[in-house]
């Protein structure tokens, strides 16, 4: 154990010290410490956005779900990235060509912001605030799945590792704002996809390739490999589409958008892409099959749980098949693979929160260097506190902020950047309605038959084509796309 714990110490300090040094790259800015002057590589941009984007979720959320319900998780994270590949080609070069343009320093001041540098108020404010309500709990999901980890390796209190990921975090990006925050990701990527692939190499040594997997998994329980859930109530089509729209939703999440807008330029989003499916893809069959692998390796860690505690407990099958399988040196790096995937998302949201919070909230403050680190530490505080006292799941906590962002934040986002102006009563009204939907449709007996962010996405789009028919919006688009 001795081993375990000198590996995981000697990688955060690795990921610490890395973004303590991004500090003798900064400039004492705003723009700097929120968007990095505007100046990163794509290759840079490209793994810190995957880092950030595939998290606690992948490693703790998602692996549990597949532990739960077998190869058709497939279908999730297919759909996510089918849904992200849509953004990455049409959405996220106009991102950086319209903020760069505007020179904003946040989401919601890019969604509020227009072309003659009239700010729409009321956009600005309620987007900052949902940015800062769920962001702030998205980042908590993130130190609690980091937190679970320790707590089954180790047998620490799972608040200390919720304090001890916030503590990292707080210290690198107070020193080097966003540009801390990418440097780390990147490191952090690598450590992500080693210790995946290290774990799978072990889990295939142990039961075999994918036909003995699927024969063990059949053995185990014939409905983890049936390839379509039963009893959709509107059919598979629209359940893989609620999928796509869960991918979509990567376009309402600030902390993965400020990396666009920090990009070096909009010509570099393709080399970047690039990266990104290649990191991407691979990790995401990666989570998949430790999924499928955990449940056939470890096949009792649901029995005697009620139903109710159930998805809790698979996701700790990452961490108990990694304690399994893995030797000391490696099983180390696993776990701090999973803190890098904690932090990696973690800080991004901390860093989107402080901009919410200086830019938009408050926007006296927006020139303010001090006051923006100030923020950094108000808002990791109020994470760190949902991490130890919420007590939900990874799964539900990352899928409810996805959502609720991706509904409220995502249709403004895509208008805005297509050069549609939209007023500010009329944006309101579009945010409210994709969190009431997201809300409802999570509540009612369709949840499981399409993902909620479907309809959440729809009705404010619907709501936008309504107001521009009724001549609320102008129909005409700002400047010539």
């Amino acid at each position: 154990m001795t081993i375990v714990i000198a590996t995981f110490f000697a990688c955060l300090a690795s990921f610490t010290v890395i973004g303590l040094l991004s500090e003798r790259r900064s400039l004492p800015t705003t723009e700097d410490y929120l968007v990095a002057s505007r100046n990163v590589p794509a290759w840079l941009t490209a793994l810190s956005s995957v880092a950030t984007n595939n998290s606690g979720f992948m490693f703790i959320g998602l692996l549990g779900f597949t532990y739960r319900f077998g190869v058709q998780a497939i279908w999730l994270q297919l759909g996510w990235i089918v849904g992200d590949i849509v953004c990455w080609l049409w959405i996220h070069r106009r991102v950086r060509q319209v903020s760069g343009e505007l020179l904003v320093s946040s989401v919601p001041a890019l969604l509020a912001t227009r072309d003659d540098q009239y700010r729409s108020t009321a956009t600005a404010i309620v987007a900052g605030l949902l940015t800062l309500v769920f962001l702030s709990g998205y980042a908590a999901a993130q130190l609690n799945a980091g937190g679970a980890a320790l707590h089954v390796l180790f047998g620490w209190e799972r608040w200390l590792g919720a304090v001890i990921g916030a503590v990292i975090v707080v210290a690198y990006c107070f020193a080097g704002g966003i540009r801390a925050s990418i440097w780390t990701d990147a490191a952090q990527a690598f450590v992500m996809l080693g210790s995946m692939a290290a774990l799978l190499v072990f889990a295939i040594a142990q039961v075999g390739g994918p036909v003995a997997l699927f024969h063990a998994l059949e053995a185990a329980d014939p409905s983890l490999v049936h390839w379509f859930p039963a009893n959709l109530q509107l059919g598979f089509g629209l359940y893989f589409i609620g999928f796509v729209f869960g991918g979509l939703g990567a376009i309402g999440q600030p902390h993965i958008l400020i990396r666009t807008m920090a990009i070096r330029s909009a010509s570099d989003i393709p080399h970047a892409r690039s990266i990104y499916f290649l990191w991407y893809i691979p990790f995401s069959i990666a989570a998949v099959a430790a999924g499928l692998y955990g449940r056939v390796l470890l096949p009792h860690l649901l029995s005697g749980i009620p139903a109710t505690e159930a998805a809790a407990a698979a996701e700790l099958a990452l961490p108990k098949l990694a304690t399994l399988l893995l030797p000391d040196v490696l099983l180390g790096m696993l776990l701090a693979g999973i803190f890098a995937a904690t932090m990696s998302t973690a800080d991004s949201q901390i860093l989107a929160c402080s901009a919410a919070v200086t830019q938009d909230i408050y926007p006296t403050w927006r020139r303010s260097y001090i006051a923006s680190k100030i923020a950094t530490i108000a808002v990791a505080a109020a994470a760190l506190s949902v991490a130890i006292w919420g007590g939900a799941t990874v799964f539900s906590l990352v899928l409810g902020a996805w959502s609720a962002l991706g509904a409220s934040i995502g249709p403004l986002l895509i208008l805005r950047v297509w050069r549609y102006e939209i007023p500010g009563p009329i944006a309101v009204v579009m945010m409210a309605a994709g969190i009431a939907t997201v809300t409802l449709w999570g509540g009612s007996s369709y949840a499981g038959a399409v993902f909620k962010l479907a309809p959440g996405m729809a009705v404010p789009f619907a709501l936008f084509a309504i107001a521009r028919v009724a001549g609320f919006v102008d129909p005409r688009r700002t400047v010539a796309t």
